[in-house]
């Protein structure tokens, strides 16, 4: 859905989710904490788990995850809550397993400029301004500390200087990572230690036996008081309060049951998020929409063609139906009556054999049109799994360049996370690309509708697509983000090579064209000190600077949804400058043709800001550029003038150099017997 930026849309699906949830709940079938969101930057394409997240882009996923919590909640601060949302994994987690680094072990090393500029931005969001219920800490350390024994993470920074102290506001680890403090961290010399770290750090909660197990002893060896568990106490239970638990049959929300489950409008909306989501990479002499009133007969191709489970990806429930590619094609019909369907599953991820390709090869010989659906699966990335190559698979390659030889209209539906599109792009045999990822149960219905022109694609890449050579580059265990000697920069903000697809990228069935208001004053000046002026928000960053009217104009002949796309670009603060950075977006429905619509983009002051080595975010003089789509369609420029200025003052770590490991307390070997 991260492709969609649409927020609307994701705070909807987040309502029936909680919806749903205290449905199953009132039938004993469900808790009332949810551990989601995966909020974590997804900045390296090898991520097991990227799956899971919004994508690469922190102001992106600030603003999804908002939507989503205050869906899930009943919003910013409703007297009861639906379910109790989790943000996760608190802090800088992005890896799995890869060349023998592991997620339980792995001390990330973060700069402080890095940590607070990207990082840690969603999590900000999330207890900062969204009023989460709760956060998960996760299995690696950040700078020596493992993150469920680190007080700088979970009370200076997140209880302290984002104000997330409400009683009802509670931190869990990640299944057993408690124990991970202990070993493999190696962080405390005693079990009992761990224990009395993570609880005294404010970690309230332990997924795994940790707890149960070591802290009675913690206490009579006098390593942490009661005190520390009363208040962990207490902030379990009032959680259970601000949920209404206590509260009888009548309470909020114990009306909802089985007839609120799988409703036709939250089934029609599982629907419209596949189609959001898609997004068109490629489409040669418009091929595609496709007109099904000249087509007899088509080929429905490759692994994920007959996609049941994989269409939902990592971590989902059981869904009323799947509806894969292959039943969706079944169902077109033209004047003539049903297209005959073609369908050739060839090789997979577990069989790259060539032993049945004959298959998939005679379907598309006996077809008008083929459609080759390939690409990942959770085989191949998951928790727990990371990938060491981003390229297409040598036998799809081989297969797809056979089955696209034919003379025909060929589309390739990339599926799963992010491949290297290169093989294909100037394939003249390959006449469009669309890009589905995980698109759900009713992602067959979606596809085949968008290729058949009943839908029109309007989703952009949520992250960056990089040439394969990438991974080669620069390690995982690189947690910097700025170009460098063995990093060519992490995600479009740095990113210093040629992207095979930029993030943000999406064409359309349509043109389209943006502009500024006619009235917008091009050579603007704006004083550092007058901004901040009569600011009534209770952050500076969120005071808000200007919201940009853009006109946006359908020139072409289809109805479209387009996603506005805000960027800040200009050389002002620290050295080296971004690329440019993502400040605002908006997703406008139904563009028709000669009616143009227009797209507000709000910027606050924080828009604006960058984050200096020390993780204090300032407001610079200098000259700005507001860029408008990907690629740029309309620019406009202003300037800020007068003294810099600190919009927050970040507390510093202990540590007198912030990237400097803190050193652990070491493991008594002895205390293992």
């Amino acid at each position: 859905m991260g492709a969609a930026f649409d927020d609307a849309l994701i705070e909807a699906v987040a309502t029936v989710i909680s919806t749903e949830g205290r449905a199953f709940n009132n039938g004993n079938r469900s808790g009332l904490d949810f551990w989601t969101p995966n909020i974590n930057p997804y900045k390296d394409p090898r991520w097991g788990r990227g799956q899971e997240t919004p994508g690469e882009d922190p102001f992106h996923l600030k603003s999804y995850v908002n939507s989503l919590i205050h869906g899930l909640q009943g919003g910013q601060n409703p007297a009861i809550k639906k379910v109790i949302a989790t943000c996760k994994h608190f802090a800088a987690y992005d890896l799995e397993s890869w060349e023998g680094n592991y997620r339980y072990q792995f001390n990330a090393i973060v700069p402080t400029q890095d940590l607070v500029e990207y990082y840690l931005q969603p999590f900000q969001q999330c207890a900062r301004d969204s009023n989460v219920g709760a956060a998960m800490c996760s299995y690696n350390a950040v700078n020596g500390v493992p993150s469920c024994a680190d007080d700088y993470l979970l009370q200076t920074i997140l209880r302290e200087h984002w104000g997330w102290t409400n009683d009802n506001q509670w931190v869990t680890s990640d299944c057993d990572a408690i124990q991970n403090i202990f070993m493999p961290h190696e962080y405390t010399q005693t079990r009992e230690q761990a224990v009395a770290d993570a609880l005294i750090a404010g970690t309230d909660v332990n997924c795994g036996e940790y707890y149960q197990q070591h802290l009675p002893a913690a206490i009579a060896q006098g390593l942490v008081n009661e005190t520390s568990l009363d208040q962990a106490l207490v902030r379990q239970y009032s959680s259970l309060v601000k949920l209404g638990y206590f509260d009888g049959p009548s309470a909020m929300y114990r009306n909802l049951s089985w007839s609120d489950v799988g409703t036709p409008a939250s089934l029609k909306l599982a629907y419209t998020a596949a189609v959001e989501g898609v997004t068109l990479l490629k489409n040669d002499k418009q091929t595609l929409p496709l007109n099904i009133a000249n087509i007899s007969s088509i080929a429905i191709l490759g692994d994920w063609a007959n996609a049941t489970t994989q269409l939902l990806g990592n971590y989902y429930g059981i869904p009323p139906y799947f509806h894969s590619p292959l039943f969706a094609a079944q169902q077109l019909k033209n004047s003539t009556g049903n297209i005959t369907v073609n369908y050739g599953s060839g090789p997979t991820q577990g069989n790259p054999t060539t032993d049945n390709w004959d298959v998939p090869l005679n379907a598309a010989m006996e077809s008008d049109v083929v459609v080759y659906l390939g690409g990942i699966d959770i085989s191949v990335e998951s928790e727990g799994m990371d990938r060491y190559s981003i390229n297409w698979q040598g036998f799809q390659i081989d297969l797809i360049n056979q089955v696209c030889a034919m003379g025909k209209p060929c589309i390739l539906v990339s599926m799963g996370d992010q491949l290297d599109q290169t093989p294909f792009i100037n394939n003249p045999n390959i006449s469009a690309i669309l890009w589905g990822g995980y698109p759900g149960m009713s992602g067959g219905d979606a596809i085949i509708n968008l290729l058949t022109g009943v839908e029109a694609p309007a989703g952009r890449l949520p992250v960056t697509q990089y040439p394969a050579d990438y991974v080669n580059q620069v390690a995982m265990t690189d947690m910097t983000l700025r170009p460098g000697e063995n990093n060519p920069g992490r995600t479009y903000i740095w990113y210093n090579g040629t992207a095979v697809y930029p993030f943000g990228y999406g064409l359309h069935y349509t043109n389209f064209t943006t502009a500024f208001a006619p009235t917008e004053n091009t050579t603007a000046s704006y004083a550092i000190s007058s901004l901040v002026q009569g600011c009534s928000a209770a952050h500076l960053d969120l005071c808000p600077f200007k919201t940009f009217p853009i006109t946006v104009t359908n020139t072409g002949p289809t109805m479209s949804d387009f996603v506005t796309l805000g960027f800040i670009t200009g050389q002002y603060g620290p050295t080296p400058y971004p690329n440019k950075q993502l400040v605002a977006y908006t997703r406008l429905h139904n563009v028709t043709a000669g009616t143009p619509q227009v797209a507000h983009l709000p910027l606050t002051l924080g828009s604006l800001a960058r984050v200096d080595e020390q993780g204090n975010t300032v407001l610079y003089p200098g000259n700005y550029a507001l860029l408008i789509d990907e690629p740029t369609q309309s620019v406009l420029n202003f300037t800020l003038t007068g003294s810099e200025m600190v919009l927050d003052a970040w507390p510093q770590p202990p540590a007198s150099n912030a990237t400097m490991s803190r050193k652990s307390k070491g493991v008594d070997h002895e205390s293992w017997f």
